[in-house]
């Protein structure tokens, strides 16, 4: 870790610390709202209720993602933070290459099993009706099952980007993410798909998107080689070793909060479709409204998550 990192760690006075972490994080999650509202924008200007239907029907499947980085990324960026607290450069090695691993295999397991179980899925998150069965199944195997990796790699690794105090460059990420969603949503759906496939088109859309995100990150870790303690070189001694247990320890608790959250919505989903599709497409509306408030809180408890780490380690 660089001076400039360490002193906001060390020397740096808390309140300007946490503006200097928790802000840019802040802004990131508010923009990767918004690009969610754009989403649910363009595919309203459709006037198609089966198509918002089934992108309510697919959200609790696609933010899964989020809590499958949450275990990693929130666990694995809490543990780094700590090992750099105690001056152990080699344990932040291993648990970077930990948390990496560990996300992608667990993310392509998901994907798969999506794949697989996709028509029995998408009923039970309230897809029943053919005409939303029909673009669930489209929406949820572009955006989970082809662009799972991309969604799940590009959180968790700025979880692990913030953890040594680069919150600017996470949350630059996140934003690229979302804005490039908002600018290749109109694109994909009303000039590159011909009409009648604006649904897939931003699918497209989002997949394209987070995966121009991750490359992103990519480059910036290739950047960063020299200067960063994040590694990704894996060694078999981590599974024997407490990392594995540390990190799903710290992360479980940020994971379960989306999951729970997660099966709530499918919960309502799946009763407001007995209603009609009109319900369904107003929930998840209405769903999108009320994340905002959630990720600005979520963004500022992100943010300072490194800096109350590190110095807990450090004493």
């Amino acid at each position: 870790m660089g001076r400039e990192r360490q002193d906001i760690f060390e020397s740096m006075p808390v309140f300007k610390a946490i503006v200097r972490l928790a802000i840019p994080t802040m802004i990131g999650q508010i923009i990767l709202v918004l690009y969610n509202m754009a989403d649910t924008f363009f595919i309203g200007m459709t006037g198609s209720d089966a198509m918002l239907a089934a992108v309510t029907v697919c959200t609790p499947a696609f933010m899964f993602l989020s809590a499958i980085s949450n275990l990693f990324g929130v666990g694995g960026a809490s543990a780094i933070a700590r090992a750099l607290g105690r001056r152990d450069i080699k344990t932040a090695h291993d648990c970077s290459s930990f948390s990496f691993y560990g996300c992608l295999v667990i993310t392509f397991i998901y994907s798969l099993g999506v794949l697989v179980f996709l028509d029995k899925m998408v009923n039970l998150l309230g897809g029943t009706d053919p005409a939303v069965h029909a673009y669930a199944r489209i929406y949820m195997t572009i955006t989970v099952v082809a662009g799972g990796l991309f969604t799940s790699m590009n959180a968790l690794l700025a979880h692990l980007i913030r953890s040594e105090g680069r919150a600017m460059h996470a949350s630059f990420g996140i934003g690229l993410g979302g804005i490039l969603n908002i600018i290749l949503d109109p694109l994909f759906m009303f000039v590159l798909f011909p009409k009648g496939n604006e649904l897939m088109g931003a699918a497209t859309a989002t997949a394209v998107s987070n995966g121009l995100a991750l490359c992103y990150f990519i480059v910036i870790l290739l950047n960063l080689r020299g200067k960063t303690v994040l590694s990704f070189n894996w060694v078999s001694s981590i599974l024997n070793s407490p990392i594995p247990g540390e990190i799903i320890r710290l992360g479980l608790p940020a994971c379960m909060m989306t999951l729970c959250e997660n099966i709530s919505f499918s919960v309502m989903d799946a009763l407001t479709a007995a209603h009609g599709l009109s319900y369904q497409a107003g929930l998840g509306v209405a769903k999108k409204v009320n994340m905002l408030a959630h990720c600005i809180v979520r963004g500022i408890s992100q943010g300072v998550l490194p800096l109350i780490a590190y110095k807990y380690a450090a004493r």
